[in-house]
């Protein structure tokens, strides 16, 4: 089906607004007393952000919910020490909630000197959100219970689900569906719970005994366990937090809902996301790419070596090699680090002080050597030294302040690197006095390694009106310069990647697809259902569609149907081998360039037949000459968890051997297509590299662009392969392609639709 037909009375003006209002561009008249409406199907950019909106305001509210709770029951709340719902009743009234908390219990034994109930039905107040603390196999019965209550939301505590085996991945599957049949968000289950530090809220609702100070960042994370220790870095170095969420098996709540939140959110700055697992990676990125042009993430992601995933995560298995990963987040402007203490080194920077304009540094120090690590640290990392002031160990603060105020005013320096380590019995106190001046009123970066410091330092800190510890301007301190410069070149790739043109370039992805290209897709796998490769006519009526040439290759058995296909052609062709055992191979030349007559193919057929063991499987075939290039390959296949990912490099087995390729996620823009050609090592080879011919990197990348617009139009093309392409200097030359379609499982699910996975009997959140 691609286009709808309705029939509707003329007055019935809003039936014909609500088709107009959902984005589709309406034609129709009038037939026999009534309006025929129609517009295809197919939904047009106006719909796809009409319903990315409808989506973005429902899961931001949903997850407000919990943060702005006014009364919680805690479930399994009990009088007994050192029990998990004793913990959360605690927690949360010590922590100062401004809200009721009701405890519940079989027993309906008071808490803490509270009230407590048999369910959550008998409390006579209002209900916001439940926290759980009973056994998994009591969740349900509590779920009905806050059904009927009324409840928004629950956050589950409870341990014994999917990180235990398959029962407990069933049950909770079960719990999912019956959360979601009556509306319920679920955090968790196995999960550390729900913080706010809004003196408003001040909602501890988790089994952290440490309430975070109040900060800029909003941290997700997922492992419960690794949730308390997070708390107290953050605690420990004085960050502050605005929300905390641990997700724990994140069932339904995931990243990409608090995403959405803290877009919305004023009290949230800087994203942090601690990830073991992506249940969405579309999602993620289309989330992500929004997100990040307002506000910095900042994510570290476990497993990137071994791409394992914690138990009671549940997400599709991943084809798609590291790199490409790594490449999704970078287009996503999502600043990733490989540690936890990276991260705080980054968000704390962030948080505090204002973004650089370049990559062009000053250092200024009061000690020689430490001055000279900076330097050698900043040119490792692609930071550029233009500044470095060595003031001497017995430098005074008004030195410093000297010294910074030039350094800052220096059209020439995008960011500052203060080093300060004080002479014998020297408290510091004058110059961290300057530092802090300085860093509130620069519109530059300061970073500093003050006396050996990690944090914001007492001394270093601004007093924030919005009652945040540290306040903007606050000059963040590290325990060593490398750490400090690193943190400082992350900002820097990110303020890079704010400059870069946004999405507005980017195809429209409501364009129509061609329709030879969806019969010939569709007719293969009504023909095959499950799936094939495409013979190279079809292969290349695929490309033509998308005005890509595949030079036709003549299959030849024999020397003599070579030499006719030869004479057909005009000669000067190329004989070749093309068996997958042959293919990319450097220790056998498989190929017979410059044939211009029967004589040099009689002489090519049997110089490859010779140097070939068993010929009869070489697969021979004789094609044109292309103009000279440099080989390269562009590379789309499907990706279970990922979708459609395309990879460009030159070609060849080095390319392969090395990993030199680049990756991106359709659809691309073309200032993604242009980072592709120039991101691989061996791009020197397509500018001129020892005063070879520059390349046409222009019909290169439109290349890319063609591919990254077939592979987003189908999910069914399994793999395409134009595996080998010359690249001239006015001209670009595809002369190898393969394709295999095979039918989809789930189409790409990252619209607007919260799914369970059957197969995997559990969830893969939004």
């Amino acid at each position: 089906m691609e286009k709808f037909v309705a029939e509707v009375l003329p007055d019935n003006r809003r039936m014909i607004d609500t088709f107009k209002d959902a984005g589709y561009r309406v034609a129709g008249g009038f037939q026999d007393g009534v309006m025929v409406l129609e517009f295809p199907i197919n939904p047009t950019e106006t719909a796809i952000g009409i319903m990315e909106n409808r989506e973005h305001r429902a899961e931001s509210a949903s997850i407000a919910r919990f943060f702005t709770a006014k009364s919680i029951a805690v479930v399994g709340a009990s009088r007994r020490q050192d029990t998990i719902g004793q913990a959360l009743v605690r927690h949360l009234v010590t922590g100062g909630f401004t809200g009721v908390v009701y405890a519940v219990n079989p027993q309906a034994e008071p808490v803490s000197g509270l009230p407590a109930y048999k369910s959550v039905v008998d409390i006579p107040g209002e209900v916001d959100v439940a926290v759980v603390a009973v056994p998994a196999t009591a969740v349900q019965d509590v779920v009905l219970d806050c059904a009927a209550k009324g409840v928004k939301g629950l956050v589950v505590i409870s341990s014994g689900f999917a990180e235990t085996g398959d029962e407990g991945r069933r049950r909770q599957r079960r719990l999912v569906g019956l959360a979601r049949s009556y509306g319920l968000r679920l955090i968790g289950p196995n999960c550390l719970g729900v913080i706010n530090t809004d003196p408003a809220f001040s909602l501890n609702a988790s089994l952290s005994p440490l309430m975070p100070p109040r900060g800029r960042a909003g941290f997700f994370c997922q492992s419960g366990a690794l949730g308390s220790a997070i708390l107290e870095k953050v605690y420990n170095r004085g960050l502050g937090l605005s929300t905390f969420v641990s997700a724990g098996n994140r069932a339904d709540v995931s990243g990409n809902d608090l995403l959405q939140y803290w877009e919305e959110d004023d009290s949230t700055e800087v994203v942090l996301l601690y990830l073991e697992s992506i249940g969405n990676p579309r999602k993620f990125s289309r989330i992500a790419r929004r997100v990040s042009r307002h506000k910095p993430i900042v994510a570290v992601r476990s497993g990137r070596t071994t791409q394992g995933v914690p138990m009671g995560h549940t997400v599709r298995s991943i084809s798609a090699p590291q790199t490409a990963v790594d490449s999704m987040f970078r287009q996503a402007g999502v600043v990733q680090v490989d540690t936890l203490d990276e991260m705080f080194d980054v968000a704390q920077l962030l948080a505090h002080q204002p973004l650089p304009r370049g990559r062009r540094v000053a250092v200024v120090g009061n000690s020689d050597a430490l001055g000279l690590l900076a330097t050698d640290a900043a040119a490792a990392v692609g930071l550029v030294v233009n500044n470095s002031v060595a003031l001497g160990a017995n430098a005074t603060a008004e030195d410093f302040e000297d010294a910074l105020d030039r350094a800052i005013d220096d059209p020439e320096v995008d960011s500052v690197i203060a080093v300060y380590f004080p002479p014998l019995n020297v408290t510091g106190e004058e110059v961290a006095n300057v530092l802090a001046a300085v860093g509130e009123q620069s519109d530059k970066p300061l970073v500093s390694t003050f006396l050996g410091a990690e944090g914001v330092p007492e001394l270093l800190r601004v007093p924030d009106v919005a009652g945040a510890t540290a306040g903007r301007g606050s000059v963040p301190s590290y325990p060593a310069v490398e750490a400090a410069v690193r943190a400082l070149a992350h900002v820097v790739e990110y303020a890079v990647w704010l400059r870069t043109p946004p999405d507005d370039e980017r195809p429209d992805e409501a364009a129509p697809v061609p329709l030879e290209a969806k019969r010939l897709v569709n007719g293969v796998l009504m023909e095959t259902p499950k799936g094939r490769s495409l013979t190279q006519a079809e292969v290349r009526q695929l490309l033509a569609c998308y005005d890509i040439d595949l030079w036709q290759a003549f299959r030849v058995e024999d020397v003599e149907s070579a030499v006719k296909v030869g004479d057909r052609l005009g000669w000067n062709v190329v004989l070749k081998a093309t068996a997958d055992h042959l293919r990319h191979r450097p220790d056998l030349a498989h190929v017979q360039r410059g044939i211009e007559n029967e004589e040099d193919m009689r002489w090519g057929w049997a110089s490859l037949s010779a140097l070939i063991s068993e010929p009869e499987r070489a697969r021979f075939v004789v094609q044109k000459v292309a103009a000279p290039g440099v080989p390269v390959a562009i590379t789309a296949v499907e990706d279970r968890l990922f979708g459609p990912v395309i990879s460009f490099g030159t070609a060849g087995p080095l390319t392969e051997l090395l990993g030199d390729k680049a990756y991106r996620v359709p659809p691309l823009s073309l200032h993604e297509a242009r980072a592709m050609t120039r991101e691989i090592k061996s791009s020197p080879l397509l500018f001129g590299y020892r005063g070879s011919e520059v390349v046409d990197v222009d019909r290169v990348e439109s290349l890319i662009l063609a591919v990254s617009q077939i592979k987003n139009d189908f999910p069914q093309l399994r793999s395409l392969d134009l595996s080998l392409v010359l690249a001239g200097g006015e001209s670009c030359t595809v002369l190898t392609a393969d394709a295999r379609v095979e039918p989809v499982d789930d189409l790409r699910s990252d619209w607007f639709v919260r799914r369970l996975n059957q197969q995997a009997e559990d969830t893969i959140p939004g």
